[in-house]
């Protein structure tokens, strides 16, 4: 099965690049069930990178039902050490318009009915979080989305906080104005857990958010549709291809940041105690510590 050092997570036209090389579709098996679709994979600038689309190919999946630990085992189990998460996100601030880009650094986990984890059933591990996104791959980001959005009007933002909600209903207006107040400047649906499975996966990850509304706490605009989510998200993916392919290019040989470690003083479960049905199901992500 063909490796990839890059996975990107995204919906409808993300499925390739044009000059990819080498496109191969695979569909990993994992111990928590099928990914979202297969993943494509192939080369851009020498580097393999993975493609899965979150919701299969035709959005079938709604957020909450995702199989979030089997995408990003999935990943992992074809040596994925990035992701970049591509996703459509309301505005909660003014000076973040409809279209422009934000690359956040920060979450609020307001989902309710999510595995978030790999562990439990016998294996306690506590993962530290305070940066939820590599620091290191959301600069590669940021600039590679500045260069790539260069003379298209179109306004980047490095950092800012992004609620995460269960959906699949849209925010209330109350709801809206909370947040606002908490001062977070997107909301969306899928962030989290990936960026909680990704950390315990040990894989860096950072999100390019487009933003496609103003949620429904603006009252000089219109209420928030899926008809206005998907043409404003649509609208980036050209953009968002670009993006790819300058990340691709910028991504170092050697992981420096604590992502690359990040199990290595998480797990407290004595060994022992550990049955070997687990050890197997988590090898792939554990199996380096428990010799």
């Amino acid at each position: 099965m063909s490796q990839a050092k890059i996975g990107v997570i995204g919906g409808t036209g993300l499925y390739q690049i044009e000059g990819m090389e080498d496109v191969e579709e695979v569909k990993p098996s994992t111990p928590f069930g099928e990914p979202s679709d297969a993943i494509i994979t192939g080369k851009l600038e020498g580097i393999r990178v993975a493609f899965l689309p979150r919701h299969g190919r035709g959005h079938h999946i709604s957020p909450t039902e995702l199989p979030v630990r089997a995408n990003i085992y999935a990943l992992k189990s074809l040596g994925v050490e990035w992701i970049i998460s591509v996703s459509a996100a309301g505005s909660l601030k003014e000076g973040i318009k409809p279209m422009d880009m934000v690359i956040p650094d920060q979450l609020i986990d307001r989902t309710r009915s999510r595995v978030n984890t790999f562990f439990g059933n016998g294996i306690v591990a506590h993962v530290g979080f305070a940066e939820p996104f590599c620091p290191v791959l959301s600069q590669i980001l940021y600039d590679a989305t500045c260069e790539a959005s260069d003379g298209t009007g179109i306004k980047i933002h490095r950092g800012g906080t992004y609620v995460v909600i269960e959906g699949p209903f849209f925010s209330t207006k109350a709801e809206s104005h909370l947040y606002r107040s908490w001062g977070a400047s997107i909301i969306g649906m899928t962030a989290l857990p990936e960026a909680k499975l990704a950390r315990e996966a040990e894989i860096c990850y950072a999100t390019l958010a487009t933003a496609t509304d103003y949620d429904c706490w603006h009252e000089s605009e219109e209420t928030v549709t899926v008809e206005m989510v998907v043409s404003n998200l649509q609208h980036n993916v050209e953009m968002a291809k670009r993006v790819i392919r300058l990340v691709a290019s910028r991504i170092p040989e050697k992981r420096e940041c604590g992502c690359a470690t990040a199990l290595e003083n998480a797990i407290i479960t004595s060994t022992d105690q550990i049955s070997e049905q687990r050890k197997k199901e988590l090898a792939l992500l554990v199996g380096k510590y428990l010799r």
